[in-house]
């Protein structure tokens, strides 16, 4: 945190910059927690001077994409939106009423609001972004997502990848069939984000899911690449399983009684 708050701001041009600036924006606002803003904090929301202000991507940012699921594909930017307006709903009442800061909102909003068509990965950062900003989605929304987020999950608490989609096709990547330790994980955490109780029958069946699918051994929830056989232990190939074990960990810590 400390390496963050002295480098952030604008950052050069370059394949990472608008996401380098939302992920250090979240970091820092989660850390003022609703408070007036620090000096690093101002800096990181320099943001909304990479906000796209043409249609179609109109109001969300330039997402880094390498047709890999599930964070950098073509729509990805949409998912990338959703942790943007997640950093806005953890600052204060007072920087998110400022004319300008509402101003951003709103285009932001409008493009969160279209829809139609993304994978339920993205809309489920929609439903994370409204643990902080519940005006994101209406009642009638967040209950509808709800709703079908928990019609997909499989009789065993978990749930499948392919739920999670649609997905580009991967030839070379390795089968994953049922449910899935990352897609259940991250699923599971948003979920309780969204004030879903532990008490819930249908995420107390995912947190069972999850507390007897970590490996005894290393500690980590396993899971691997969705688009292509990776080396066995290099970096690459652990991507998966670091995801799924960090939100499997915060899914478990922040929600089991």
């Amino acid at each position: 945190m400390d390496r963050l708050r002295a480098n952030v701001g604008s950052k050069p041009p370059g394949g990472l910059q608008d996401v380098e600036v939302i992920f250090a924006a979240m970091f820092l606002a989660q850390q003022d927690a609703r408070r007036a803003m620090s000096e690093p904090t101002q800096k990181a929301f320099e943001l909304w001077a990479l906000q796209r202000t043409e249609a179609p991507a109109k109001g969300a940012w330039k997402w880094y994409a390498a047709n890999l699921d599930p964070w950098e594909h073509s729509g990805s930017s949409y998912f990338g939106a959703s942790l943007a307006m997640l950093a806005l709903g953890a600052t204060s009442a007072d920087y998110q009423q400022r004319a300008d800061t509402r101003e951003r909102a709103s285009a932001l909003s409008d493009f969160l609001a279209a829809s139609a068509g993304r994978p339920l990965h993205d809309r489920l950062g929609v439903l994370w972004a409204s643990s902080t900003r519940p005006s994101v989605l209406s009642d009638a929304q967040r209950a509808a997502l709800i709703g079908e987020v928990f019609a997909k999950q499989q009789a065993d608490g978990g749930w499948t990848l392919e739920s999670l989609g649609p997905w580009t096709v991967h030839p070379d990547a390795p089968s994953a069939t049922g449910s899935e330790s990352y897609a259940t994980s991250f699923t599971a955490f948003v979920l309780g984000q969204a004030g879903i109780p532990p008490s819930h029958a249908g995420l107390s069946r995912a947190l069972a899911w999850l507390r007897s699918h970590q490996d005894p051994t290393t500690g980590a929830w396993p899971a691997v690449s969705m688009n292509k056989r990776r080396p066995a232990g290099s970096m690459e190939a652990l991507f998966m399983q670091d995801a799924a074990t960090a939100f499997a960990s915060l899914a478990l810590l922040e929600r089991t009684p």
